[in-house]
């Protein structure tokens, strides 16, 4: 065999150990990749319990029970909805009808018992000095701050 022939096998070596590396990451990483799964996606594709998850969607409208540090809602995404228990302190955005991420296991009876609880803030949500210089740039398409 060449010097090239030689140099060319190599080559191909290299990437194709590379390319089985790569593939063997991303395989790994597929799990821990998604943000969040909604409650939805949960009935359709059960978790096994005990499995650590981490759901999202909208703190459904009078699910909201507190005893003192020990909190109870139900998280849904308009379709299906799930219980979800957290003891601790809920962040200040918190509260009926707002996006919220909670982070925890599902016990065997179905309910999820958060050990992180995160409110999402609205979206459309922009400082007034980020808009009114938006404004002065002329290139602001919004309704305003909010």
């Amino acid at each position: 065999m060449t010097r090239r022939g030689r140099r060319l096998v190599l080559i191909g070596m290299a990437l194709g150990v590379l390319g089985l590396a790569a593939a063997l990451a991303l395989s790994a990483l597929r799990e821990s990749i998604v943000f969040f799964v909604t409650p939805s996606e949960l009935a359709a594709k059960p978790a096994e319990p005990g499995k650590r998850l981490r759901i999202g969607g909208l703190v459904e409208e009078g699910s909201v029970a507190r005893d003192g540090i020990d909190n109870r809602f139900a998280v849904t995404d308009g379709a299906k909805s799930l219980k979800v228990t957290y003891r601790g302190v809920l962040p200040d955005l918190f509260r009926e009808k707002q996006g919220v991420v909670a982070e925890g296991i599902l016990d065997a009876s179905g309910t999820f018992r958060a050990d992180t609880v995160l409110a999402k803030h609205d979206e459309n949500y922009m400082p007034r000095e980020v808009v009114d210089g938006l404004k002065k740039q002329g290139v602001w398409q919004g309704q305003g701050s909010k």
